[in-house]
């Protein structure tokens, strides 16, 4: 079966990370072209190494390569103010783009949760690396009782905060705390990013607090199974996504001041759920302890691989109905 051709825009840790995934486990594709503006960069170099056509010329060396017009899509790793910028001059040319900076052009995508509702979109935004790690478990508890109010904490290795991270700290916040509401379905959400200096480097945690409305007796036994069986749908394609302890719910005191957190008028909560996760990276190109960048890579990937499934199963389609136009559905 014909693979389909992808770019990747940002030759640093992210892009080439992103390279290596589509040639050591994509279903669906394979490399068309690596895209950076630093001609000494590593990812570019290795790119070179490993013969995928490169460019140091940004996206309009992308636009000028040779085969150009084989490549279907196109993820971009670079900043949310450079996204910006390549989504405007890629646009003529009907690319489909997968954004993993917090841009957010495009609907949010979480693949574990809303990828089938997106497979049509032409510029998909990968949220965050927090956004992607506890955006799953929101959406799992909300499918039990509603939601009130989702708080995330995403901790990370410093070493694993490049500059574009860096740079696009209130951006993250921004981007992460909408989705939590707009994907993962609480009526107000929050985000923080703790970068840890601690050394040796820790391996990815983030914590999901959640405010509910759960009245039904056996509620805590549905948030947990929900909880579990999401997780175990985001590690199909992160191995290294993982509980870290049971799942904590617990009844909300009467006394307890909520009306900061909550919406106005809102019901109130009778229990708050703590989830606690560590994301490990495959250490393909990144360490391990950089599961904050590997889940990012890893949930593009799979946007990448079913889209591109999904597009040549159409083309087989269309492929058989003009081989047998007699049993194509009048």
């Amino acid at each position: 079966m014909s693979r389909t051709k992808v770019a990747v825009i940002g030759s640093g840790n992210i892009g080439t990370d992103l390279m290596i995934k589509v040639m050591r486990t994509g279903e669906h594709l394979e490399m068309g072209a690596m895209v950076g503006i630093d001609p000494d960069s590593d990812g570019l170099a290795r790119a070179r190494r490993l013969g995928v056509p490169t460019t140091h010329e940004g996206v309009d060396g992308l636009i000028a390569l040779p085969g150009f017009d084989d490549i279907d899509i196109v993820f971009d790793a670079t900043s949310a103010k450079a996204h910006e910028h390549n989504a405007a001059r890629l646009r003529p040319f009907g690319k489909l783009l997968v954004d993993l900076t917090p841009a957010a052009l495009g609907p949010y995508v979480v693949p574990a949760v809303n990828l089938e509702q997106h497979l049509d979109a032409t510029n998909v935004n990968m949220v965050t690396c927090g956004g992607q790690a506890t955006i799953p478990v929101v959406a799992a508890i909300g499918g039990v009782a509603p939601v009130e109010y989702a708080e995330i904490v995403a901790s990370i290795a410093s070493k694993s905060a490049g500059p574009g991270t860096r740079a696009n700290i209130d951006e993250f916040t921004e981007t992460t705390s909408a989705a939590i509401v707009e994907v993962g379905g609480a009526r107000r959400g929050k985000a923080i990013i703790v970068l840890n200096p601690a050394e040796p480097p820790l391996i990815m945690r983030d914590t999901v607090f959640a405010l509910v409305r759960a009245p039904e007796p056996n509620a805590a036994e549905d948030i947990r199974r929900a909880v579990a069986s999401m997780v175990a749908s985001v590690a199909e394609y992160v191995p290294g996504y993982r509980l870290k302890q049971e799942v904590q719910v617990t009844a909300v005191p009467d006394d307890q001041p909520l009306e900061t957190l909550v919406a106005p008028g809102a019901d109130r909560p009778t229990h708050q759920v703590s989830v606690f996760l560590e994301v490990e990276g495959a250490a393909h190109y990144l360490p391990a302890y950089a599961g904050n960048l590997d889940i990012m890579t890893s949930a593009a990937l799979r946007v990448g691989d079913r889209i591109a499934a999904r597009r040549a199963a159409a083309r087989a389609a269309l492929r058989a109905t003009d081989r047998h136009p007699q049993e194509a559905t009048p």
